[in-house]
């Protein structure tokens, strides 16, 4: 089973998204999800792709029981003015256009104010590469999500190793210390 939008329909998405950008955050920021007072915002990016989950077996489990397991995020990301920037994918990775590349691992998370959403996250950087805007980035927030969640309708036996790609959405702010 694959779930993923047409190219008009993600167009139509990723212009929503640029409108959208220029709001006020409908939420605020749970404690837990601030960056650290050393550090500040430099950039702040739409997502508009997949989030891929396979179908897995549950380790261990007596008797055998099938889980949508997450695999990778894909997705491109738009600058306030719509154009198109950089990419994000397995790792988590997040890739500019300059060439510079961030990775990076949860620290923390929070179920949003969605609860048909992918959850918020605060992720510090493991690793970084190049020259460009994510040469210094130390922290990574991902908030303002929009769908994005496994597939409500279970796998099984028969779906073993099928992928779904579930449309998402969100805002990801990159941090640099001061």
């Amino acid at each position: 089973m694959t779930h993923t939008l047409t190219s008009a329909h993600q167009a139509l998405a990723t212009a929503g998204l640029i409108l959208a950008s220029g709001l006020i955050h409908a939420a605020p920021l749970p404690e837990a999800l601030k960056a650290a007072a050393s550090q500040q915002q430099t950039l702040e990016l739409q997502a508009t792709g997949v989030q891929i989950y396979e179908c897995k077996a549950v380790k261990d489990a007596q008797p055998a029981r099938f889980e949508w397991a997450f695999k990778a995020p894909e997705a491109e990301l738009f600058d306030a003015q719509g154009r198109s920037v950089g990419k994000h994918y397995a790792g988590p990775s997040w890739e500019f256009q300059d060439g510079s590349k961030v990775v990076g691992e949860v620290r923390a998370r929070d179920a949003g104010p969605d609860a048909k959403a992918i959850p918020w996250l605060l992720l510090s950087a493991k690793s970084n590469s190049g020259n460009g805007a994510f040469a210094k980035t130390v922290a990574i927030q991902r908030i303002d999500t929009v769908a994005g969640l496994a597939p409500a309708e279970g796998c099984s036996a028969d779906a073993l190793g099928r992928e779904a790609r579930i449309s998402y959405r969100a805002a990801y702010r990159f941090f640099e210390t001061k």
